[in-house]
Formats: C-alpha cells, structure tokens, sequence
C-alpha cells in the first residue's frame, strides 16, 4: 500500500482545495452532468484530457484508448458515443491524437507485438494508403507525427460514419466533428481543421437514411 497512498493524500488534498475555492463544487457534480464536449483521446498518461483544455470535472465527456481510434465495433466507443449525443446531448466531439504516440510508432513497425497488432491495424491501413506521401518525409520523428495527423482525420471519418452520429443529424441535433493533435513538447493544441457538421461531406456511400420510427 506504501505505493499507491500517496495518490489518496493527493485526491484528499484535491479535494480540500476544490472546497475552499468552491463550497458547493461537489454538490454540484452530484445532481448533474451536462458537458458539451466529448473528447476521444489517446490513453498515453501525458495527455490528461480536462487539465490540457482547463475544464473542470462534469464539464468534458472522456473516452480514451490507445492511439484515440473509433473502431466501428468497438462496443466500448461506441456505447460512449451513443450515451454523449443521445443523452448528454453534447454539441463537439474532439478526437485529440498527439504527437510521438508510441501506438501509432508501433503500428509503422514490422515487428509483431501480440494482440495490439489487431488494435493498431487501422492505423497501419492508414500509413499503407499514405505511403507515398511520408516516403518524401525523411525525418522519422517528423514523419511519425505526420501519421500521427493521418490517423486523427480518418478517425474523425470513422465517426461521421457511424449511424448514432447520421441519426443525431437527421435529428437536426447540433453536433459537429472536431481533430485536434496535441503537442507533448509545448502544451498546445492543434486544430486539424477537419470540423464536420453535416453528412453531405461524406461520400454518398456512406451516408445513410434515418432510422425508421416504430409503430
């Protein structure tokens, strides 16, 4: 226990700091939830999802994962989304990669690693449909995070293609589709600029009809 106690003296001190500023902080968190943001994120610890956009508890949604993918039959992500935009009603969801993420290094490796092969297989797809584009980048940490930008893009794809977020839109819900990429080295958050509000930016294909209403 010698290990871990110093984490429940930090939670009390936490605690404390957060009443004296805020008497009824914890009162607050206990009747309501009520976030605009859901961030999906990288599980890598350098990357605490609150504290790098200065919010507070009940005011940001998290999922995080290695290397921030959306697997459309990630049940866990999805279960996340579904709850975010159905019932929490957020207006953004951010997937936030971050530079020098050691699953999307490992998925540009030959070498096999056991069962995070299977997870970082989207992002190899990725770096096999990009490949002629890094092959011009020479420096090998420029050209991982080059992936690392790659990879966020086709996650935020990945989300506009799942029917919990078309079915928010044929709603007429107001939610838009944010990557970001997060710079470990400065503290600083990147807008990708790959914001999407609306399924008329995806191929036709991939837009489908709203769920019918049961009788």
């Amino acid at each position: 226990m010698t290990d871990i106690a110093p984490l429940f003296e930090s939670n009390r001190a936490w605690a404390m700091s957060k009443l004296r500023g805020d008497p009824g902080f914890f009162d607050r968190l206990t009747h309501q939830q009520n976030p605009a943001y859901l961030w999906i994120g990288c599980a890598d610890s350098r990357v605490p999802a609150n504290e790098i956009v200065g919010l507070d508890p009940g005011e940001l949604f998290v999922h995080r994962n290695v290397a921030n993918l959306v697997h459309p039959a990630d049940m866990n992500c999805l279960a996340v989304l579904q709850y975010a935009i159905e019932f929490l009603q957020v207006k953004h969801v951010i997937v936030t990669g971050h530079y020098g993420c050691g699953g999307v290094r490992a998925a540009m490796q030959p070498q096999q690693l056991g069962l995070i092969d299977h997870w970082l297989r989207p992002i190899r797809d990725v770096y096999d449909k990009n490949q002629d584009d890094l092959a011009t980048i020479v420096d090998e940490y420029k050209r991982l995070n080059a992936l690392c930008e790659m990879n966020v893009r086709e996650q935020v794809l990945n989300l506009a293609k799942t029917t919990i977020v078309q079915n928010a839109w044929h709603r007429g819900q107001d939610l838009s589709l944010h990557g970001w990429v997060y710079g470990i080295s400065n503290g600083l958050i990147r807008d990708l600029g790959v914001t999407i509000s609306n399924p008329q930016a995806l191929a036709e294909i991939f837009r489908t009809e709203s769920k019918p209403e049961r009788g």
